[in-house]
């Protein structure tokens, strides 16, 4: 079994700055890329941004220049550092993995359970 625990999310005001943080832990071999997503309500799931196990880092054109990816592989976690905040980046945040487990040749996408920013004056 793997787990992804996200925390950091909450309230803050325009311009503002939160980092999110999401912990893989379980039966895992190694972690491939890991990402952050958000959805905000009516809307579909979005990529913000993405990091490969060798630390090339893929972001949305909304979010660059505000938003910073990384990770801690010995950790096994991921980061998102989201400076100059806009309300419009108000959504649930999701951080995903492709992880390969411990003994098996199994590797899959695995999601943490979402949390809220909510950016607003």
């Amino acid at each position: 079994q793997v787990q992804l625990v996200e925390s950091g999310g909450g309230l803050v005001q325009p311009g503002g700055s939160l980092r999110l943080s999401c912990a893989a832990s379980g039966s895992i071999f190694s972690i491939n890329a890991m990402g952050w997503y958000r959805q905000a309500p009516g809307k579909q799931r979005e990529l913000v941004a993405a990091i490969t196990s060798g630390g090339s880092t893929n972001y949305a054109d909304f979010v660059k220049g505000r938003f910073t990816i990384s990770r801690d592989n010995a950790k096994n976690t991921v980061y998102l550092q989201m400076n100059s905040l806009k309300p419009e980046d108000t959504a649930v945040y999701y951080c995903n993995a492709h992880i390969s487990l411990s003994g098996s040749y199994y590797s899959t996408w695995y999601w943490g359970q979402g949390t809220q920013v909510t950016v607003s004056s």
